[in-house]
């Protein structure tokens, strides 16, 4: 799974009997090394979506980690753009291979912006954030931006419970949970919390006006239905 840059297991379990906090500062010398990176074709498929869409001005990667989302946003805008994330570690990082960006380090349940961005993108975050914590993260959200400002982040199609990686999956929730059930502190990290209803209505009660486009460039199932999807949220 890891090139010989990325972390070693023991490395792995020092994180994961961390804080989600701690635990990023740990593995963000080594974490682009991992599969845990948003990959490259999911960022080139969402800037394919939101490009028709734009220009925007400023933009925002919301939880950015080391900052691999600013790929996708920064050919998207016309003004700066920032990446918040609460991990000064990973942070480290991305002010490292994007000097030109700004870097804020911030609780995403509470980001310190009101109305200064026309644009935010989020990758592979939502698992950090219990289902009680999305309002929060969601009005944080819309908080800053402008006026028909968007959010947008891509969200996966569930595996089928015949699918291995379903399992998979499950089986890696069910071992997170008994952990935090029996080690604090805590260390949120869930696949399988983030169903697209559930998300819709959390986005609506924000104050949201939400659509969905498919992101084609990661394919389509036997069904004829998207791999992935990018979730629209517009704030109103």
């Amino acid at each position: 799974m890891f090139s010989s840059q990325g972390p070693s297991l023991r490395d792995l379990a020092a994180q994961a009997l961390n804080s989600v906090e701690r635990g990023y500062d740990l593995l963000a010398p080594t974490f682009d090394h991992t599969p845990f990176r948003t990959p490259d074709r999911v960022l080139t498929a969402t800037a394919e979506v939101l490009r028709p869409l734009g220009p925007f001005g400023a933009g925002l990667d919301v939880c950015c980690g080391t900052g691999a989302g600013m790929r996708a946003l920064t050919p998207l805008c016309r003004g700066p753009v920032t990446g918040v994330d609460f991990s000064g570690g990973m942070l480290a990082q991305a002010r490292t291979a994007h000097p030109d960006a700004q870097w804020v380090r911030a609780d995403a349940r509470a980001l310190p912006f009101t109305e200064a961005f026309d644009l935010a993108v989020s990758f592979g975050a939502l698992g950090h954030f219990l289902p009680a914590e999305r309002p929060a993260l969601f009005a944080a959200v819309h908080r800053a931006l402008r006026p028909g400002g968007l959010f947008a982040f891509p969200v996966a199609a569930p595996p089928r419970v015949t699918s291995p990686w379903y399992w998979a999956l499950a089986g890696f929730d069910a071992v997170m949970r008994v952990r935090n059930a029996v080690w604090r502190p805590p260390f949120v990290m869930y696949y399988r919390s983030c169903p697209l209803t559930a998300l819709r209505t959390d986005l609506a009660a924000a104050g949201f006006a939400v659509t969905v486009a498919p992101l084609e460039g990661l394919g389509r199932r036997e069904d004829g239905s998207p791999r992935c999807q990018l979730l629209l949220a517009r704030r109103a």
